[in-house]
């Protein structure tokens, strides 16, 4: 009874340090001093004529500004939501607004977007 008593014990603690690992896998994105990243350390922006959580920024527009993209399988959490584009493809959202990174930003850390096309481009914050 003891050896079983110290193996549920070992699998229980497993268990508990392995959920952190979990949870931070599961966002699609995140946050470096106040901006959303991607996962590659990216920023994000946001694109002021966005409405409603839907994207307006498609064909051209989008190979300049790709979307961050969700797996049709992802489901919202928390603040995070997944959006349809017109293509039909899922596209992550933060607190409604669909994230973007700009294909000008060459490395992490670069946030060459900000205020473009006269302001309506601005670097994703979270909360």
């Amino acid at each position: 009874m003891t050896l079983f008593k110290q193996s549920l014990k070992v699998l229980l603690v497993g268990a508990v340090l392995a959920l952190p690992t979990f949870a931070m896998a599961a966002d699609p994105a995140m946050s470096k001093d106040g901006v959303l990243v991607n996962l590659q350390g990216m920023t994000l922006y946001t694109f002021a004529k966005d409405a409603g959580g839907k994207s307006m920024c498609n064909d051209k527009c989008a190979a300049n500004w790709p979307p961050l993209m969700a797996e049709g399988s992802d489901k919202d959490m928390g603040k995070w939501t997944v959006v349809k584009r017109d293509d039909g493809k899922a596209q992550w959202a933060y607190e409604g607004k669909p994230l973007y990174s700009f294909v000008m930003d060459k490395k992490p850390g670069d946030m060459t977007g900000e205020g473009k096309m006269d302001g309506a481009w601005k670097v994703a914050k979270s909360d």
